[in-house]
C-alpha cells in the first residue's frame, strides 16, 4: 500500500466582505491546525468516489465508487483495503445500530447489505415517483437513525432530483424536488438546521430541522459558491459545529462556520473532483476526502495522477461519530 505525501494545505481565510456581525460569529471558530500533510491512502483510481463512512465499532472507512458500482472498505490500522461489486450502483453508505450491516442507496432504492454475509443487497424500497433516468447520490442518518438520501438526474442536466427520508419502521417520505444533483445532508450540532447541497446550481441550502419529527421547513440559501470555485458536493460536520465541503472542480474541502457560511480556511488536494469528507481514526481527527477521474481527458489525467484516490489528513478538531440507521 502506498502511502504517498501529496501537497500541504491552505491556512486561515477571511472573506473582506463580512459585515461587523458575521465577523463577531466567525471570531468564535477558527480554521483548526493541520498535522503534517495531506496523504493518499488508496490509489484507488475511482470514476466517482463518494460516500464515505467511518466506523466506529470497526474502526474502518466505509465508501464507494458509484459509476465502478462498488464499496470499498479502508483499514488504517494495517492499510488493508477491500471491495465488493453490485449489478447497479451504490451511492452511499450507513451503519445500522442493532444489527450487523449497512444501509445502503442504491441506484433505485434503499437497501441492506451485509459485507460479511455472501448475498446480494436486500431492497427495501424503490420510490415510484423516480423517473428511469435517475439515480440515488449521497446520504447520511440523523440521530433518531432517519435515512436521508437525494436522487438526481444521471446526467446531471434535468432539475428530477429530490430528497427523501426512509424510517427504521420503513416509511418512506420524499420531502424537497427539483434538484439536478443532490449532496449531503448533514446537520447543525444542535439538530435545528439541516444543510443539504443544491450542487449543479453551486448553492447550500439550510434547511429548519425538527429533530423529533424528522421534519423539515423552508431552505434559505446558506451558501453559494463563487464562479471558478468548483460546486458544492459532500459535507460533513465536526465536533464544534463547522461545516465542511467537498468542491467539485475546485480541488479543495473548504470548512465553514455554521451560521452564515463564512470560510475559516481550506484544504488543497492534488484532483479537481473532489466528492465527500468525513472524520474518521480511533480520535475521529483524520479527514477522509475521496475524489473523481469520471469525465477527465488523457491530459487532465496526466496532469492530476491522484484524480480518484482516498486522501487523509489529520487535524486538531475532532469529528462527530457517524450517526446509525435504525433499522
Amino acid at each position: 500500500m502506498t502511502r504517498a505525501r501529496v501537497g500541504r494545505l491552505g491556512v486561515w481565510k477571511r472573506d473582506a466582505s463580512l459585515q461587523s456581525s458575521d465577523v463577531d460569529s466567525v471570531a468564535m471558530l477558527s480554521m483548526p491546525k493541520i498535522a503534517g500533510s495531506v496523504r493518499c491512502v488508496h490509489e484507488a483510481q475511482a470514476m466517482l468516489g463518494e460516500g464515505t463512512c467511518w466506523s466506529t465499532r470497526s474502526q474502518v472507512l466505509w465508501w464507494v465508487d458509484i459509476l465502478a458500482r462498488r464499496l470499498h472498505r479502508y483499514r488504517p490500522a494495517d492499510g488493508a483495503c477491500a471491495a465488493w461489486s453490485f449489478d447497479e450502483e451504490i451511492s452511499a453508505v450507513a451503519e445500522r445500530r442493532t444489527a450487523p450491516g449497512l444501509i445502503v442507496t442504491m441506484r433505485s432504492g434503499f437497501a441492506l447489505f451485509d459485507p460479511d454475509a455472501d448475498a446480494a443487497p436486500r431492497f427495501l424500497h424503490r420510490p415510484d415517483a423516480e423517473p428511469s433516468g435517475n439515480r440515488f447520490n449521497d446520504g447520511k442518518c440523523d440521530l433518531a437513525g432517519r435515512f436521508w438520501a437525494g436522487t438526481m438526474d444521471f446526467a446531471c442536466r434535468a432539475p428530477t432530483g429530490a430528497l427523501y427520508r426512509f424510517d427504521p419502521d420503513g416509511r418512506c417520505t420524499r420531502h424537497e424536488i427539483g434538484f439536478a444533483v443532490t449532496n449531503g445532508p448533514t446537520w447543525s450540532l444542535d439538530e435545528r438546521a439541516m444543510y443539504f447541497n443544491d450542487t449543479v446550481r453551486g448553492r447550500v441550502l439550510a434547511f429548519p430541522f425538527d429533530a423529533a419529527a424528522g421534519a423539515i421547513g423552508s431552505p434559505r440559501e446558506w451558501l453559494r459558491f463563487e464562479r471558478g470555485d468548483g460546486v458544492p458536493d459532500g459535507m460533513t460536520t465536526d465536533g464544534s459545529g463547522r461545516i465542511w465541503i467537498a468542491h467539485w472542480g475546485g480541488s479543495c474541502v473548504s470548512c465553514h462556520e455554521p451560521e452564515r457560511g463564512a470560510e475559516l480556511g481550506r484544504i488543497e488536494l492534488p484532483a479537481s473532483q473532489i466528492t465527500n469528507c468525513c472524520f474518521g481514526g480511533p480520535d475521529l481527527r483524520t479527514l477522509y476526502v475521496t475524489s473523481a477521474r469520471a469525465d477527465q481527458s488523457s491530459e487532465q489525467l496526466a496532469r492530476e495522477p491522484l484524480a480518484g484516490a482516498l486522501f487523509a489528513v489529520d487535524l486538531d478538531a475532532q469529528g462527530l461519530p457517524a450517526a446509525l440507521f435504525g433499522g
